[in-house]
């Protein structure tokens, strides 16, 4: 049993500090913070459930949903993700560009979801669509970059290069595999289709999104 936690591109270094990455971090995790004050009552208010939302309720939650976790492994396991990929977009999208890719990436990803799941009543929430979008923006752009990751193997933990193209590419095959699985259930679970709805709207428009000096 293994797993890989990616850490950050080995391959460039980010021309200036990427601010608007760590701008979205610091709300995620001011909003987990203040989730865990308001406990249920803030989850059931601020989160996306899919059915209420077809039936024409709650239609802010498709966006304060994205800023949302279910737990400590939730938040901090997709701001890894973020660091690891997102400086590097924001690097050659800049920082406006970046954020607006960010929440259209995200506001798709929940829309695929909800299209998937219509009638489900589990609250959906989580930043991974968004983030899913920022790593297929990342495989167009930088197919060739490698990631620096801990492999974990059993008891065996090393650093190593992988190249993005197969741990983004495996990624998202597993994400594909998976697809489906929340529409079946009603106790909750990963939302594998904002996953991939969000990957593919990242590949379909990263180089719109890019400078031109970038």
């Amino acid at each position: 049993m293994g797993t890989v936690i990616p850490l950050s591109d080995a391959s460039r270094r980010p021309r200036s500090w990427q601010v608007a990455t760590a701008l979205i971090i610091a709300i995620n995790v001011l909003v987990f913070f203040r989730e865990l004050v308001g406990g249920n009552a803030f989850v059931e208010q601020w989160a996306a459930v899919p059915a209420m939302i077809v039936s024409g309720h709650g239609w802010i939650t498709i966006l304060t949903a994205m800023f949302m976790h279910a737990g400590w492994m939730h938040i901090l396991g997709n701001m890894v993700f973020l660091w690891a990929f997102g400086p590097a977009v924001e690097d050659a999208m800049g920082h406006v560009r970046h954020v607006i890719f960010y929440l259209i990436g995200g506001v798709v990803a929940m829309a695929v979801q909800i299209a998937a799941s219509p009638t489900s009543t589990v609250p959906t929430l989580g930043a991974s669509g968004a983030i899913a979008a920022v790593m297929g923006a990342f495989l167009v752009m930088y197919p060739r970059d490698e990631i620096r990751s801990v492999l974990i193997i059993l008891f065996f933990v090393r650093i190593a290069r992988i190249p993005a193209v197969l741990l983004i590419g495996v990624w998202f095959l597993i994400q594909l595999f998976n697809a489906g699985q929340v529409a079946n259930v009603q106790t909750g679970g990963v939302a594998y289709m904002a996953h991939v709805g969000g990957f593919i709207f990242g590949a379909a428009t990263a180089r719109i999104w890019r400078r031109k000096e970038a």
